[in-house]
């Protein structure tokens, strides 16, 4: 449950005015810009609800770690930070930039993409139910990232154990739901960040509360800062609006992350079906690590498990600290945006689901090919759906049928260690 100050009387002994209970009083008091000044640490666990920049949050702390994540947004954990080092990982927008970031909560934080990129005509069949999401691209004609970042969720619990600190926020689509018209699925979404000392972990799971099949098509478009101070005083008592202090230089950053293959994209952001080799640019960026800012990027390319690793790390080699994003082996595919090229931040984003997956479906549509899997044993579901198809498996496209009553579940951590790309 959500702590409150009042009734914790040992987090606000003389002296520990930076902790995270003290600023949790009733009111304004608590935003996160002023719990996260540089070097201020918690002795213990906290989960306590505040406000950020005039948004309802809960702020999760232990020890030097504290990160944010805004219900009411998408339930978008908008900042990770190590207050003892000043870091903020995240793409966070400071109080100038909370305009933006409501009408773009995907350029900031981890948001969650539901489904993930750019669908074709905002439509595709699944089966036997037409999906018809907004066209909010016109210049593509596509549907760009879902509805759930900026859908308000549940805060479903809250607070700190002996081993972490938690939250779990939910939200459910069922009949009733205004979300149904265009995703006509009944489902539930649960996502719980904990933190502790091994960093900030991450638990997404997708529940199918209805009758038929439902696609699970699912990612992150998870925002890093380069360098990782590039709002350092953002919030803070006497800084300038916007966090105008910059320490460091997206020059002293590399990153490397297990991509595989590259998906060709037509002039719409669309996949071809075909894959292209790497260029020298992108082996260097799954090998040895590079400058994510060399060139322009708005790639999409299958993931690589590699030493039984599917993650993006980014090294700070001033710092000589590595960020480590591991999202495990159900995030087959991976897009990279890193805004033109431009030093600052850059997007590196998990997905389940190659773009527009329903809709590369040749013959017969998503739906046919569902309803046949709803027909065979669960082994032979990627065999019989690869009966339709011209080439890609649903495997490789990641095409995941959830049954009714089925849960599908993934998780993902975010940390930081010292040293290098070893």
């Amino acid at each position: 449950m959500l702590v409150d100050a009042a009734r914790r009387g040992d987090a606000a002994r003389a002296g520990d005015t930076a902790r995270t209970g003290d600023t949790a009083r009733t009111g304004d008091t608590a935003r996160t810009g002023d719990t996260a000044r540089t070097g201020d640490t918690a002795r213990t666990g906290d989960a306590v609800e505040s406000t950020f920049h005039g948004e309802r949050a809960v702020v999760l702390q232990w020890g030097h770690l504290q990160a944010t994540v805004l219900p009411e947004v998408g339930a978008n954990l908008v900042s990770f930070r190590d207050l003892a080092r000043g870091f903020m990982f995240l793409h966070e927008p400071g109080a100038d930039e909370m305009d933006d970031f409501r009408q773009k909560p995907y350029l900031y934080g981890i948001p969650v993409l539901f489904p993930p990129n750019r669908y074709d005509g905002g439509t595709f069949t699944y089966a036997g139910k037409r999906v018809q999401l907004p066209v909010n691209e016109a210049e593509t004609g596509t549907h760009l990232h879902g509805f759930l970042y900026d859908t308000a969720w549940d805060v479903k619990d809250s607070g700190n154990n002996r081993g972490e600190s938690y939250v779990v926020l939910s939200v459910a689509v069922d009949e009733a739901h205004p979300l149904y018209a265009q995703w006509p699925f009944c489902f539930t979404v649960e996502l719980r960040y904990g933190l502790n000392e091994f960093g900030l972990s991450q638990r997404i799971s997708v529940r199918n509360d209805g009758d038929d099949l439902m696609p699970c098509l699912i990612g992150f478009h998870t925002a890093f800062n380069a360098p990782f101070t590039e709002h350092a005083g953002a919030g803070r008592e006497g800084a300038e609006p916007g966090g105008a202090e910059r320490r460091g230089s997206a020059e002293a950053y590399r990153c490397r992350i297990s991509i595989g293959d590259r998906w060709e994209l037509d002039d719409r952001g669309l996949p071809t079906g075909a894959k292209l080799p790497l260029t020298a640019y992108e082996q260097a960026l799954r090998d040895e690590g590079a400058y994510p800012f060399a060139t322009p990027m708005d790639n999409h390319y299958t993931a690589l498990t590699r030493g039984g690793y599917n993650r993006m790390e980014l090294w700070d080699m001033r710092s000589d600290v590595t960020l480590v994003y591991d999202v495990g082996p159900r995030f087959r595919q991976w897009m990279l945006w890193n805004h033109s090229g431009q030093p600052g931040f850059f997007c590196a984003e998990p997905q389940v689901n190659v773009v527009n997956a329903p809709n590369l479906m040749r013959g017969p549509d998503a739906g046919d090919a569902a309803n046949l899997v709803d027909s065979v044993n669960v082994v032979d579901a990627p065999r019989a759906v690869n009966d339709w198809k011209a080439g890609l498996a649903a495997d490789e496209i990641g095409l995941i049928p959830v049954r009714p009553g089925e849960v599908w579940e993934a998780h993902s951590r975010l940390y930081a260690r010292d040293g290098g790309l070893n």
